[in-house]
């Protein structure tokens, strides 16, 4: 009787017995990124469920993400799937409108430049030692686009998922905090008061609306074939949308299947934080290129945009 009532109580303390070291600092980290989500509606969709599985994975014994734990399933099925991150495109294309693109297509540069912080940060990762697909990996922070920085990294770099998706979020998040100064440090006043008008631009028909995505989709899977399911499923989005045929389509991509998966991608991308993984020097590096490559878009963007108004 005596050793049932030890061995019982023994069981209750295997949870603490078993903790490692970085356990209960990924807990914290958890926490914080719940408190962003919460308080300071940093990217709330997405840091929710992430933190919490950030702080599920990191309970030891549970064997959320061991073969046939629950984590481990949704994790198996729609992110090493990248199942997830082409759903959620295909609400972003339903809720994306192209009109002032096609308005104005000089615009498309002025996007190009912002992205060649990706390849300086790429060159950068490269030189700092990271392989060819880590370095890539990392590079696409600067897209400053969750789902495409999840899509890339879980193709080629799954072992940097949770802080390639962490520092893509949370950046994201803080973008109006940490480009008003660069943007200020580079321009004058006089630039900064230009309006951006779009008197004397001509409408775009309905005709071309829904010729744009089928062209973008053919061309864009031609030039990058690689890059098609991310270009297929945000312009098959944006179809549904500019067509008005499929409106019941429409509405469930913007809403229903996009919450659903947002709350699985994120719990699942918090379960790839577990402590003995997560909290290592390699870390911290992919967390400063991430930050790095956002700052040089935005100065390579602002840098373009002064040439434009030449």
């Amino acid at each position: 009787m005596l050793d049932a009532v030890i061995n019982g109580l023994s069981g209750l303390g295997a949870g603490f017995v078993s903790l490692h070291w970085s356990n209960p600092i990924m807990i914290v980290i958890g926490c914080i990124l719940l408190y962003l989500g919460i308080k300071k509606d940093f990217e709330p969709l997405l840091l929710v469920p992430i933190g919490f599985g950030c702080i599920l994975v990191n309970i030891p014994l549970a064997g959320l993400m061991e073969e046939e734990g629950f984590l481990r399933t949704i994790y198996d099925a729609g992110v090493i799937t990248e199942l997830f991150p082409l759903l959620i495109f295909i609400g972003i294309g339903a809720m994306t409108d192209f009109t002032p693109l096609l308005q104005n297509p000089m615009t498309f540069l002025l996007g190009a430049a912002g992205q060649f912080g990706i390849f300086l940060t790429l060159a950068l990762a490269l030189i700092l030692g990271f392989s060819k697909l880590d370095a890539v990996s990392i590079g696409i922070i600067g897209a400053c686009d969750g789902p495409t920085a999840i899509y890339v990294a879980s193709k080629y770099a799954p072992h940097l998922l949770g802080a390639v998706s962490v520092a893509a979020y949370s950046y994201m998040s803080l973008v109006p905090v940490f480009q008003p100064p660069i943007m200020k440090l580079l321009t004058t006043e006089k630039e900064r008061v230009i309006v951006m008008s779009s008197k004397g631009l001509k409408p775009v028909s309905k005709t071309t609306k829904m010729l744009f995505p089928l062209v973008m989709t053919v061309l864009g899977g031609l030039i990058a074939p690689m890059g098609l399911p991310l270009i297929g499923t945000i312009m098959l989005g944006n179809l549904m949308k500019e067509s008005g045929a499929v409106s019941r389509l429409t509405k469930a991509s913007e809403n229903e299947i996009a919450n659903i998966v947002t709350l699985f991608l994120g719990i699942s991308i918090g379960a790839t934080m577990d402590g003995r993984a997560f909290l290592n020097p390699q870390t911290l590096i992919i967390l400063a290129l991430g930050f790095l490559a956002i700052c040089l878009d935005t100065v390579c963007g602002v840098l373009f945009g002064k040439l434009m108004c030449v």
